[in-house]
């Protein structure tokens, strides 16, 4: 993996791939070649290098996908909008009114699908409440909410057929930039649907309203729409009585699930949706508070298109001031995203993506070419003879022999979870901790000590804020000080370089891993599976200082 850093805060980072050293080479003669060609057209410089280039930034111009429909892949393309948010939410307004203030939004919705359109982009995502915005009460969303016919009942294209249906205004305008821009558009907006007095569902203002996610094909026609179930203290909209499991069909990319934002952490209809085999894509819009070490937005988006082995294509809402960024085309071996905690501008990012992603390699029961360190970690799973081990030290043959002084467990608050954790101390080592029934286990190695706190932390419980969710978690987390007490902490840059293998005794299949290094940027772990009945990952040469590494389980069940 090659980390490229770009000057323009703007576009934070994104990711290559280079699978050769001269895939590398190509790469650094083609960035020779543009510097040379820099007067000339970037586009045709790129192109005469052979470059694949897989991510863009927002800025017209700066960055180009060359053999946009290449075979096997399509092209794909998330907006991080700066919503133009309504300056007293709470007050009530007229339908005028809130499509003046919609129409700002729209207006430059418009914008980046016709900049996507000249890069070849054939399916688009839009933030959750991108358009009317967020923090309103039942009442005052009223005028900003679209009636939504059922698309299962009613064939329409809102562009070409615009009279059908009265309070249509922002359906139509989406499926008209889905028209002019001959791509799959995915938009978020809110609804609303009359109920009878005889529905005991209805709520007693005599409609129900939802949070809506919507689906347009690139010749307008409305495709699907998906009711957000998972609703996040979102008292404007009601949760549908029963749950929308949405798969649409794609001339490019088969069948894409849909779901919005705090859905991914449960099980309907996130989960469900892909016990369909054939789902490889989901397309996710989001309005995400970040909040780490554990869940920032490139870190949850990422990992479940790890987990899960699909193409997850995220747009998140962009309000840094509310720690609102994170969105990316994440595939389970690369990602390009975008994470900015300065800027007010909004971010596009376009990527040319598999229409059948390949997951991590070898991550079941690995015993191929092994370095030392897996073998270690195979010995004490496996209970090797010739490797003892208790919970702090481990006392091997020649060839795998340390021994580190016993260091003390202690609790600190992580996530508003009460964590059990030790400190890693130390330039190699093995440590265990344990809580409830989930016993966490790292295997570490360090070329050089940094000036900081490291700690291995486990949580086996119920999740009661913002929130209520069984997880089990094993994470691997750097301290926000010195002291045991600021373990937990919400830090961002770190220089602590591992290599480790970070498992646990998971009860439960669906396990997520999170990982984040300094500056904000993602890596992609080595290997993951599970082995002698114990979930692990793997990772070595880290590109940067590591902030979390985590495995992330949740038993949906116990809920």
């Amino acid at each position: 993996m090659f980390i490229l850093y770009l000057s323009s805060k703007s576009f934070k980072v994104f990711a290559y791939d280079f699978s050769s050293c001269f895939s590398l080479f190509l790469f650094i003669a083609c960035l020779c070649m543009v510097c040379i060609m820099s007067r000339a057209s970037s586009q045709l410089a790129f192109f005469l290098c052979g470059c694949y280039m897989a991510a863009l930034g927002v800025h017209a111009g700066e960055h180009y996908v060359a053999d946009h429909h290449k075979a096997g892949y399509y092209v794909a393309a998330v907006y991080e909008h700066q919503s133009i948010l309504s300056p007293n939410p709470l007050a009530l307004t007229s339908r005028k009114e809130a499509l003046e203030l919609m129409n700002q939004n729209l207006d430059i919705y418009e914008q980046q699908v016709m900049t996507a359109a000249q890069k070849g982009v054939q399916i688009i995502v839009f933030p959750e409440d991108g358009i009317h915005g967020f923090n309103f009460t039942r009442t005052s969303i009223y005028p900003f909410l679209d009636f939504m016919p059922s698309p299962q009942l009613v064939k329409w294209n809102p562009c070409l057929e615009p009279q059908r249906f009265n309070d249509t205004e922002v359906l139509q305008r989406l499926s008209c930039m889905a028209l002019k821009g001959e791509m799959f558009l995915v938009a978020n907006l809110g609804t609303k649907q009359p109920c009878h007095s005889s529905d005991p569902g209805c709520p007693n203002d005599g409609r129900y309203q939802f949070n809506t996610d919507v689906v347009f094909s690139s010749n307008g026609t409305l495709v699907d729409r998906y009711r957000k179930h998972n609703l996040y203290f979102e008292a404007a909209v009601d949760a549908p009585l029963k749950v929308d499991h949405i798969i649409f069909d794609t001339p490019f990319a088969g069948k894409v699930g849909i779901f919005t934002c705090f859905d991914i952490l449960f099980f309907n209809p996130a989960i469900q949706l892909l016990r369909d085999s054939e789902v490889k894509h989901i397309v996710y819009p989001a309005a995400w508070m970040n909040q780490l070490p554990l869940l920032a937005a490139i870190q949850i988006q990422s990992a479940f298109a790890i987990a899960f082995g699909i193409n997850f294509l995220a747009a998140n809402i962009h309000h840094p001031s509310l720690g609102m960024t994170g969105s990316g085309i994440y595939t389970p071996l690369k990602s390009f995203w975008h994470h900015d905690m300065e800027s007010s501008k909004g971010h596009l990012i376009i990527a040319q993506v598999a229409r059948n992603p390949q997951g991590l390699v070898g991550t079941e029961n690995a015993t191929g070419k092994m370095d030392p360190s897996h073998s270690k970690f195979l010995k004490i799973l496996a209970g090797d003879p010739y490797c003892e081990k208790d919970a702090q030290e481990v006392h091997c043959d020649a060839a795998t022999k340390w021994n580190m002084n016993a260091p003390p467990t202690f609790y600190s608050e992580m996530m508003y979870d009460n964590f059990t954790l030790v400190p890693v101390w130390g330039k190699e080592g093995y440590l265990r901790v344990c809580a409830n029934g989930l016993c966490c286990y790292l295997l570490y190695q360090r070329p050089t000590l940094s000036k900081e706190l490291y700690a291995l932390g486990v949580f086996d419980g119920l999740h009661t804020v913002h929130g209520t969710y069984y997880v089990q978690v094993c994470a691997l987390v750097k301290c926000g000080g010195l002291g045991f007490d600021t373990c937990g902490q919400e830090i961002t840059e770190a220089t602590g370089i591992f290599e480790f293998h970070l498992w646990g005794n998971f009860s439960t299949s669906y396990i997520f891993p999170l990982f984040l290094t300094s500056g904000m940027t993602l890596e992609t772990p080595d290997q993951l599976g599970w082995e002698n009945g114990h979930y692990f990952l793997r990772k070595s040469r880290l590109s940067s200082g590591l902030v979390t590494a985590a495995l992330y389980g949740r038993l949906y069940e116990r809920d």
